[in-house]
């Protein structure tokens, strides 16, 4: 008798934790949070030099694409952020690059160009991917400018390129993300400024 009385009382105490044990092993898994859309931008883009190839007063555009032009299509997308991950609207960029066969146009504004960026410090560039030159792998030149800033002079790379590491100024903080799409390649990079 007094043996049942015991395993009734271990029961009564056991009961309430196998209770909670099962709720928590048939809960379903908690759903974590979304990775911020900004992660780690604390260091400002890097400048590089400009070269001697810039032209000002470019036409305002963002697709660089002209009649009778050859080459592989890519379309640039990003974001100009801060230090502190927040967007900035109304930022210029200002684009310039070679031809597929490593050309610059130095009398007009071919394959020159610059656009602001939208309220969300987003911004879509439309061009050709730059040949090559001696010395020089691919690259973008651009200057990138916050209202009241000073301009941040620099150069987006090419992912892979065999000619990166024989470029005396390639740096691997500018190197864009490129996925090939169809006929076309889009590239993703985001320029980071200081607060």
């Amino acid at each position: 008798m007094e043996t049942n009385r015991r395993r009734f009382f271990a029961l009564l105490v056991a009961l309430p934790l196998l209770s909670f044990f099962s709720a928590v092993r048939h809960k379903s898994p908690k759903t974590l949070e979304p990775t911020p859309p900004c992660d780690d931008h604390d260091e400002p883009t890097p400048p590089l030099e400009e070269g001697p190839f810039f032209t000002p007063r470019s036409p305002e555009r963002s697709n660089l694409i002209e009649q009778n032009m050859t080459g592989s299509v890519i379309i640039l997308n990003g974001r100009v952020l801060d230090t502190n991950c927040k967007p900035v609207a109304n930022v210029l960029l200002d684009w310039w690059q070679a031809d597929d066969k490593g050309e610059y146009d130095n009398k007009g504004y071919r394959l020159r160009g610059h656009q602001y960026t939208d309220k969300l410090g987003k911004f879509r560039l439309e061009t050709l991917v730059p040949g090559l030159y001696p010395g020089r792998t691919r690259h973008f030149h651009v200057k990138v400018q916050a209202a009241g800033q000073r301009p941040l002079t620099t150069q987006l790379f090419f992912p892979n390129e065999p000619h990166n590491q024989h470029d005396r100024i390639f740096d691997p903080a500018l190197v864009m993300g490129v996925q090939r799409k169809g006929d076309k390649q889009v590239a993703t990079y985001t320029f980071v400024l200081k607060a």
